[in-house]
Order: structure tokens, then sequence, then C-alpha cells
């Protein structure tokens, strides 16, 4: 069996990016003594050192590295060693300046930054085969290096090119897909527009044009462009595994802000899921969209414990404004993730550069010193996660899912939609903030995946829904499941061809009604609920075909007619809501209820609720303080005994082992 986590002395993995080659010398040591001080115990190496690792073609040097990873080894700091592929070195781009990516509208990209080859580039595949092939051989053995970071952020910056080497690998791919050009052409609907194909060579990549480009023909590229990436990706862990088979081998991903990667795909791929996020500096409501990072990373290792790769002690550098972290949010992002089933905390970046484009990013050891409250901070977080320790290696346990498709929101958000305003995130994010609210952990999962665990199902935004989709979701309802489904879904197949029949095609029969329209709404229009709530960016002419009106539309062009329905299909029920209401949280209590999903009541909405195992984690993201009831047990972080309740201090947090086989009592 394949190791799954690095080897590590008990507990969790903590530390960051560490680029030593920035820094002479006695900067080196200083950092060991100042990483023993923190208590860091991993650091990702040598992520962009290709240059320095291969100075010229074949001559590889190893020796500066050999020297940090020794030292570092000595004083009990382990190595996640990077492949550093993501910065190609200039003798590589000025000997294959073909291997410079080009963008949709046909512009070769400058060098000076990362991520500057093509993905399909024969040249470029060539060279990261032989770097990874000369660390491993290099390094196979050495007790210091632990795991394999291979590459950088797939994806980000860097998704579709569109040079001739691409369209050339397009066609073979296609190829391998589709076998012959009548089944393509029957794929892509070419017969619309006089698109139809006669040879293989007349097809291109979706280039931009003066009007909107074939859809299908898009879709196929996206994926392509992720099968791309992912050929890096094995193309180098083949190498290493073949070399290191002890070693588990991982790349990190950017499950919620990296949108040209299908991550189900990726997911089996790795041993371990490693994730990096970063907060949006600006939203007041941030950590909901941590958790919801968090969630999604957990469940595409299938629940198992993940490493956060990356997050940021404070500011980072590529926002329109940078902000610092408020005092302890650094430490509340970070037990945050740990709550949601990362068992490593880990940072870019050890200590902040003085130069190159990242200068003004936060780092572990700032600018200002150790004499900082940045530093006090990171040897804090250090011993909480000592305190800790335990919860390594336990499982988060949850009731509700979120359906989320990366391929589904590829085909919604391309040229001529019914509306602007159909954005993928858009729903997920209202869905998965009213359910964090509500005090719910879920899951993400796949259409195709077994839901038969879940009490709850909810499609935010399943525009796409294939035919096996459709059937899952239909068996889950008919064996007693309960699915919440959204507006616009369930409308067009996987190539993007709108399903027979009145809309919503593959969902019309599990939630037992059709649309007889699409009534997209203005900027700023509203249509109105009972109750007095108003609906928001949509609104449809709702056709009962077996579910049963639970709300219908005040006002606008549908009222009278259906805005929430159910429907009773075997022993379970669908739900299915035709507008953006501008409080979710009764409607989703609602099915939440009937679906008899377990959760606290009566806690302030600002306080996040997790258990992990044997542990409930309660983090306060306000400024007065919480009394939680019904939990017995021991607070790991100060040793407080817990007899019947949990006090939560403002913006503090609270690790519970829980007393008894219960855990806390709910309502």
């Amino acid at each position: 069996m394949r190791p799954r986590f690095p080897a590590l002395p008990e507990g969790l993995a903590y530390g960051g990016d560490y680029n030593p080659e920035q820094w002479p010398r006695e900067v080196q040591e200083e950092d060991v003594r100042l990483m023993r001080e923190a208590g860091v115990n991993l650091v990702s190496l040598g992520i962009f050192s290709w240059v320095l690792m291969e100075p010229a073609p074949g001559a590889y040097e190893f020796g500066w590295l050999d020297e940090i990873v020794d030292r570092l080894y000595r004083n009990g700091i382990h190595v996640d060693m990077g492949t550093p592929t993501a910065a190609p070195p200039a003798w590589f781009t000025r000997r294959y300046p073909s291997s410079i990516p080009v963008t949709r509208t046909g512009m070769r990209i400058g060098t000076g930054a990362r991520q500057t080859a093509c993905p399909s580039s024969p040249e470029y595949r060539e060279a990261t085969a032989a770097i990874a092939r000369a660390l491993g051989e290099h390094y196979r053995g050495h007790p210091g290096v632990v795991m394999w970071h291979v590459h950088n952020e797939y994806g980000a910056p860097l998704g579709e090119c569109y040079c001739d080497t691409s369209v050339a690998a397009f066609r073979e791919w296609l190829r391998r897909k589709y076998r012959d050009l009548s089944a393509l052409n029957e794929a892509w609907g070419t017969t619309f527009w006089g698109q139809r194909y006669g040879d293989w060579e007349e097809i291109d990549a979706p280039r931009a044009s003066h009007t909107a480009v074939n859809p299908a023909q898009r879709l196929d590229f996206a994926r392509f462009t992720s099968d791309e990436h992912l050929a890096c990706f094995r193309i180098q862990r083949d190498v290493l595994r073949e070399l290191t088979p002890d070693l588990p081998i991982t790349t990190n991903f950017m499950v919620t802000n990296c949108a040209a990667m299908d991550y189900w795909r990726w997911a089996a791929e790795v041993d371990v899921i490693a994730n990096d996020h970063y907060l949006e500096a600006e939203r007041p409501d941030n950590h909901i969209d941590l958790a919801m990072s968090a969630d999604l990373s957990r469940s595409l290792g299938g629940g198992r414990p993940w490493m956060l790769m990356e997050h940021s002690v404070g500011a980072v550098n590529w926002q329109p404004r940078n902000l610092a972290k408020r005092p302890g949010e650094m430490r509340r992002n970070s037990l945050a993730h740990v709550a949601r089933g990362s068992d490593s905390v880990l940072f870019f970046q050890w200590r902040a550069s003085r130069f190159g484009a990242e200068k003004f990013h936060s780092a572990m050891v700032p600018h200002a010193g150790t004499d900082s409250q940045v530093w006090r901070d990171v040897v804090a977080l250090g011993k909480d996660l000592r305190r800790i320790a335990e919860v390594r290696g336990s499982r988060v346990e949850a009731e509700v899912a979120i359906v989320w498709d990366w391929q589904s929101a590829w085909a919604l958000e391309l040229e001529w939609r019914p509306s602007v305003d159909l954005v993928f995130r858009e729903r997920m994010d209202a869905y998965y903030e009213a359910l964090w609210r509500e005090h719910v952990t879920v899951d993400f999962v796949h259409p195709t995946a077994d839901l038969s665990g879940y009490r709850l199902v909810v499609a935010p935004s399943l525009y796409l829904l294939t035919e096996a989709g459709a059937k899952n979701l239909h068996r889950y309802v008919e064996s007693g499941g309960h699915l919440f489904v959204s507006y616009f879904s369930g409308i067009v197949d996987e190539n993007d061809t709108i399903h027979a029949g009145p809309h919503p095609g593959a969902l019309r029969e599990v939630l037992g009604l059709t649309v007889e329209e699409f009534h997209p709404l203005r900027a700023g229009e509203t249509v109105g609920l009972p109750g007095g709530d108003r609906g928001r960016i949509w609104s449809e002419r709702v056709r009962l075909a077996g579910a049963e009106a639970v709300l219908c539309f005040a006002d606008g062009p549908d009222a009278g007619h259906p805005a929430f329905t159910c429907h009773r299909l075997g022993t379970g029920r669908a739900w299915y809501l035709a507008t953006a209401p501008g409080n979710l949280r009764p409607l989703l209590a609602r099915a939440l209820d009937a679906a008899g999903v377990d959760r606290p009541r009566g806690l302030p909405e600002t306080l996040e609720y997790v258990r992990r195992g044997g542990h409930l984690f309660l983090i306060n993201h306000a400024d007065g303080p919480v009394t939680v009831p019904g939990v017995t047990g021991v607070d790991l972080l100060t040793g407080t005994a817990c007899r019947g309740e949990a006090a939560v201090p403002p913006g503090g947090v609270a690790v519970v082992r829980l007393a008894g086989p219960d855990g806390p009592g709910r309502a």
C-alpha cells in the first residue's frame, strides 16, 4: 500500500515553504535555530530552484541543497522536497522558445515570471522527467526527505495554452476520445452554424473569435487542458515512485481558487490531498470560504486527513488591497483547517523575501524580525499544535453533502447563458454559507459518487448533469435520501446539449416538475416570496408533475406559481427552489429537519462548530464570548475541564477532548 502521509514524529506537521537560496549562510543557520524555537518539523524545499539544481542542461548541482537538507535533518526538521518544474530556467526557454505558452487571443506570453512552459511541450515534459529523476536518484534513502512535492499549483496561473503544439495535442486527445469524426460531429452539434469537420486537421483550439465559439468544443478543450497538466504530473510522479516507493507523492491543489483543473480526476493520482488556501482579505466572512476549501479538500481524499500545504500568516501580495490579518485571525484560520481534517499547518513562506514579486507577502519570520507580534503568534501556534497532536489521523464525519462538479462550472460560465448572474460559485457560496451558519458540517461529492451515507444532498449549481449522475441522484432519493436542488440544474448533458423534453431534463422525474419558461431578473430586480423575503437573480414558471408546492411567488413574472416544491419519491424527498432568496436558511432548515440531520441549536451563527473524531472544535469569530452548552471533556489548548459547557473567549478557540461515548449533548 502506498504511504499516504509523510513519516513524521507523532503530531501535526508544522512549517512552510523554505527558500534558503535567497539568503546567506548565516541567515540559513539562524533559520534552523528559529524553526526549532517555533516547533517547525516540516518545510517544503526547492520548489522554484530549477536553475540552481541544473544551471546548464544535464549539469546537476545538489551540493548547496545537500548542506541545507542535512542541517535541517540534524535539527529534527524534515523536508517535503519539491520538483522545481514551475520555474523553467532561462536556458531552457532560450533553447526551446516554442515551449512558451500562447493565450486564447494569440499572444505568446513573456518570460520573467513562473509557469512559463506549455504543458503539451515534449521538450518541457522531457526536461521535467530528467530533473525529477536526478532529484529522486540523489535523495532516495536520505532520512530527512519524507515526501515529494511535484511542481507547484498546476493550472494557476497557467491554465489553457493555444500554441501549435497544444492544438496538435488537442487533436490527438479528441481522436482517443471519439475515435471517428462522425462521433465528434455528433457530440459537438456541428450542424449548427455549418461547423461540420471532414478531417481531423481542420480542428483548431477554440481561440477567441468575434462571437461565441462552439460551447461543446470549448468544454472539451477545458477537459483536455486539465488532462494535459495531469499528464505532466504523472510523468514526474512515476519517475519518483519508481525510485522512492516508500515516500508519499503529492502536488498542491487550489480547490476553490483554480477553476482550470478537474480535481475529482486528479484526486486519485496523489497519495495525499494537499491544498493551498488564501483568504479574500476584504470579504468580511472569509473564514466561511476557508471552511469550504477545507471541506472540499477533505472530500477529495474520501474523508481521509489531508495537508494544508500553504496559507498565509498575514497579508498576501496579489490582491487589490492586501490586508494584514487581525489579532488571533491566523490562529483561528490554522485551527479551522485542522478542525476540518488537515494534519498539517504549513505557510507560504518561512522568511519574508527582500526581493522579487512576493516581497510584500507575509511570512513566519517577517521583515520586522522576531521582535514582532507575528513571530510571537507563530511560536504560540506551534505550541497549540503540539497540545492538540492527538487529533492527527482522526476523521470528520458529515451527514450532509454538497454536489460540486468542475465540469458543470466550466459549462455554466461559457458565453450566451440566460443571465450573466448565473455564476457557479455564487450559488455554491450561498448554500455553503447557509449550512455553515446552521452549524452543519458538509462533505462535497461528485454527482456519480456513493451518496448512501448522507441524510441530505444539496445541489446548488448543477447545470451540466450526465445520465449517470441523474440516475444516481434518482436512486438516492428513491432509497430514502433527501435531495435539495437549486434552479438551472439538470439542463444539459456532458456535451452541453439540452436534455430532451421540458426543463429540468435530467432532474425532471426526481423533482416531479417541469419548467415552462426561464425568467431571469434584471439587475437589482427582485420577486416576492411569502413572509416578506425577496428572490434575486432568477424566477421561472414551474409546473407540478407529482411535486407539491410549498411556497409560491407572491409577485413578479411567476406570481402564484410554485417557487419552492417538495416531491415524495420512493421513501425519500426531492426539494426544488426556483429563485435565490434573501434568506436560504429557513428553507434549508425545513429539508434538514425532514431528513433528520442532527445539529446543535441556539448557538450564535458566528461560532464554528466541528467534530473531528472524539474532539469538538469551537472557533469564535465574534467579538464577544460564547458559552456552548452540553459539552463535557477537557479543552486541550488550556487544560480547562468542561463540565456541561465550554466557554470560548472573543476571537478564541477551544479544542475539547470529549468525555463519554455520546460527546456533547444536542437539542
